[in-house]
């Protein structure tokens, strides 16, 4: 068992196996039957779901995808893989099992029971929390939509649906808690995470990072490492909440996930991979013309997509986030594990903030930071994968390095908006910002460069040139499995 020197161990899991239903309409562990009212709301938000998975899900048809489905809640034999056609996926209503003796950790609760109903006074802004959790979901699905026409192999074309599905599942998580929790009030915004639209001008997604256009697999790949991630971290601190059926949407929730950030790690290692490759074969870091994407262009996507998912966690301070935390309605990332009095009244942290075109710091109460407290959890937990790349362009005998830039760097959220700060944390004027940030981030040309080597291979076992192929298939499966039947005759 790893100990974290923090936190301590982490506790044994425990629990019983709970089945899921699938001779339901909607498959569930919650005993929806029983609810004849909630039943009948919910399949009546079942068709609109489906017309918005037909309209705005994955573009590439298919006859069927090797998908893992939910069968049980539970430590062992959660999941389930079948070829299933994509519109016959069960998308349905999962929760961890209930503990009775369940406590608050955390806030002016600590110690009170777990609530099972929602408490009238933190009505709004518990329902607030789960619309804006849930309206990511769909969005993401949507940025996705057209990237099966230009899938680097059947293998991650596989990938791609598997975290579009549970993207899909778990709009259904917060929907539920939508309906069965907050009325008319909870079934009027569940409609309406089904009429906003990534990067639509009338009625785009609640959070920035979900409007921007996911342009190409590279893009793809560093949204479910970095962006995902940030998913991880949300769902982490309402794990934590006093509202029992909340937390264990979530701690379901995050066992799917964990496949996404998979994906993201594991796509861009095998881009890093095959770039190395090719700049050793033609001794030379301009790989474009050689089928590859260069190693400096691999760096400004991650760039771009590390700083707009730092934006999801808010501002550094914020008033909203300590009265979640006093309140019980959101904690911090492993708070039972973590050494303090989980209240926080007299706690400080030391916080960074631009003056005079300097980085300075000031001390600030816990409670206040506690945004920033994720964030700094969520750091960390990135520097993990840049050091795996970086293992790979170490084993390939290069000298070149990737890194995560500056927290300043790119931001439109928080202390560090409205400054220009360079990937290496020094404080610029406007001026040097716009003669070197096409070194920085992403431009026109490299998207174009990038998206011109997006040619499809749908030949089983074959990979796309600008990437390497993966050690392993999916569910000890070879790699050259028929995970995707496509629809359209010839192509495989």
């Amino acid at each position: 068992m790893s100990i974290d020197s923090r936190t301590g161990a982490a506790p044994t899991p425990t629990g019983p196996l709970s089945r899921v239903d699938y001779s339901e309409r909607i498959p569930n562990n919650v005993d929806l039957a029983g609810d004849r009212r909630l039943q009948r709301a919910l399949e009546g938000w079942q068709p609109k779901f489906l017309d918005w998975w037909k309209q705005l899900g994955p573009a590439l048809p298919t006859k069927d995808v090797y998908l893992r489905t939910a069968i049980a809640v539970g430590r062992d034999g959660w999941a389930h893989f079948d070829h299933v056609p994509m519109d016959e996926y069960r998308w349905g209503i999962f929760l961890a099992e209930r503990d009775p003796d369940r406590k608050v950790n955390f806030g002016k609760h600590k110690g009170e029971p777990a609530w099972q109903e929602v408490p009238g006074e933190h009505r709004a802004d518990l329902m607030r929390l789960i619309v804006v959790q849930g309206d990511t979901e769909p969005a993401s699905v949507e940025q996705q939509r057209i990237l099966g026409r230009t899938a680097p192999s059947i293998y991650d074309l596989r990938n791609l649906f598997q975290v579009n599905v549970e993207e899909g599942r778990h709009l259904w998580a917060m929907v539920y808690l939508l309906h069965a929790y907050f009325g008319r009030e909870g079934r009027e915004e569940a409609e309406q995470l089904l009429k906003r639209n990534s990067g639509d001008l009338d009625a785009p997604r609640i959070l920035g990072a979900f409007n921007e256009e996911t342009t190409d697999w590279l893009q793809f790949f560093m949204f479910t490492y970095f962006t995902d991630r940030d998913g991880k971290y949300q769902l982490g601190t309402l794990k934590e909440s006093a509202f029992d059926p909340l937390a264990r949407t979530c701690e379901f929730m995050l066992k799917e996930e964990a496949h996404h950030m998979f994906v993201g790690t594991t796509g861009v290692q095998r881009t890093v991979e095959r770039t190395a490759e090719l700049m050793k074969m033609h001794g030379t870091a301009d790989i474009f013309p050689h089928g590859g994407i260069p190693l400096d262009v691999i760096q400004k996507y991650l760039n771009f997509q590390f700083s707009v998912s730092m934006d999801l966690f808010g501002s550094e301070q914020s008033t909203n986030a300590g009265n979640y935390y006093t309140s019980g309605l959101k904690g911090r990332w492993m708070e039972t594990r973590r050494k303090d009095d989980h209240v926080l009244l007299d706690a400080t942290r030391d916080m960074r903030y631009v003056e005079d075109g300097q980085i300075r710091t000031k001390t600030v109460p816990m409670l206040s930071a506690l945004n920033l407290d994720l964030r700094d959890e969520y750091v960390a937990d990135c520097a993990n994968g840049v050091r795996r790349w970086n293992q790979a362009l170490e084993d390939a005998g290069l000298d070149e390095r990737l890194y995560l830039p500056h927290e300043g760097f790119n931001r439109k959220v928080g202390g560090y908006a409205g400054h220009r700060v360079t990937p290496q944390g020094e404080v610029v004027d406007e001026a040097t910002w716009q003669a070197r940030v096409g070194e920085w981030l992403p431009t026109p040309q490299d998207r174009e460069n990038v998206a011109a080597l997006m040619v499809p291979e749908y030949e089983y076992g074959k990979f796309a040139g600008w990437i390497a192929p993966p050690q392993t298939g999916i569910n000890d499966q070879p790699v050259e499995f028929d995970y995707v039947h496509l629809a359209e005759e010839g192509l495989v």
